[in-house]
């Protein structure tokens, strides 16, 4: 673990993996519940959390070492579904990555219980894991100039769900008519880090 000083106020803590980057912000969400803690904004990332807001970064920064973050706890919320067409462009080459048929893509993806481990690129984007390693997949050697808002993608060992139309290198594989992020909402993200999700097999209309 490293912490790294950003302005007079805040800290961006590097750890060792995605597992230890949730695990140390589900930590940090604890202390600061608690009380123990005061920090205005906590931000994971894939292998850092950035803490803004904070009183004193350095002395911080010294205890973060000392203290015992424990692995992350199974989640006991309900999981947030998301019904998808397994529709997408890039169904067959994943399944051609994968070395199964092509049928297979949508149960493999359905079966699998994710969590976000965090969010970004674009409002209301999460980046979600939960496949087993042997399903990471590259981006595609040529980006697409537009990709669909609602586009359920996967990206080495991350699925995310495109809330709005961009451009992107994502391997598409299906789609949704989930809302990732409305004004109107409160929150205005449908997915949040820490938030468990199941994609939900939809008929292709």
């Amino acid at each position: 673990m490293r912490a790294l000083p950003v302005g007079d106020h805040a800290l961006l803590v590097e750890v060792s993996s995605g597992d230890a980057a949730q695990a140390l912000h589900a930590e940090l969400l604890r202390r600061r519940g608690e009380g123990t803690l005061s920090v205005r904004e906590i931000v994971p990332a894939a292998r850092t959390v950035l803490l803004d807001g904070l009183d004193d970064p350095a002395r911080l920064a010294e205890r973060l070492p000392t203290w015992d973050i424990p692995p992350m706890p199974p989640r006991t919320d309900e999981a947030i579904e998301i019904p998808v067409r397994y529709d997408g462009p890039d169904l067959a080459d994943v399944a051609a990555l994968w070395g199964v048929p092509e049928h297979q893509v949508p149960e493999i993806h359905s079966a699998a219980e994710f969590r976000v481990a965090f969010c970004g690129f674009a409002p209301g984007f999460a980046y979600l894991t939960g496949l087993p390693s042997r399903y990471d997949v590259p981006r595609r050697a040529t980006p697409r100039t537009t990709v669909p808002a609602g586009s359920v993608a996967l990206a080495g060992p991350y699925t995310g769900v495109y809330p709005r139309s961009s451009p992107g290198g994502w391997q598409l594989i299906g789609t949704t008519d989930a809302v990732l992020w409305d004004h109107a909402r409160v929150p205005a993200a449908l997915l949040a880090p820490g938030a468990l999700v199941r994609f939900v097999p939809a008929r292709c209309s």
